[in-house]
């Protein structure tokens, strides 16, 4: 599938250049009309074709800035420093202190029970 490459695409679209430019060349010694000319069947379809090749050439451009951008995130990430597990079992314990609000409200009736 060597179509699928930057390469290829750029030779493709030299290809259908020089084959319009030949065809026009050719309608013009005939005496035809540019605007005649347009409208030739033949230039028409040479026309589609470089449109088509330039389509896939930006497609492949834009999946080539996509992975340039996501191998830049990924630089970045690994990068920036990892944080340690000690850390973690700080946060853990943090969350561990703060009790929820159905711990606190027990708390709350056990304390009441003490008193009562």
């Amino acid at each position: 599938m060597g179509s699928k490459t930057k390469e290829v695409r750029l030779a493709q679209k030299a290809y259908w250049e020089s084959k319009l430019k030949e065809r026009l060349q050719d309608l013009a010694q005939k005496g035809v009309e540019t605007q005649k000319a347009a409208r030739d069947p033949q230039v028409r379809h040479l026309r589609a074709k470089l449109r088509e090749t330039a389509a896939r050439i930006e497609a492949i451009e834009a999946i080539e800035r996509k992975n340039q951008e996501m191998a830049q995130k990924k630089a970045q990430k690994e990068a920036q420093p990892k944080k340690s597990p000690k850390a973690k079992k700080r946060k853990a314990e943090e969350e561990k202190q703060v009790l929820s609000k159905r711990q606190q409200k027990k708390q709350k009736k056990k304390q009441q029970k003490a008193k009562g």
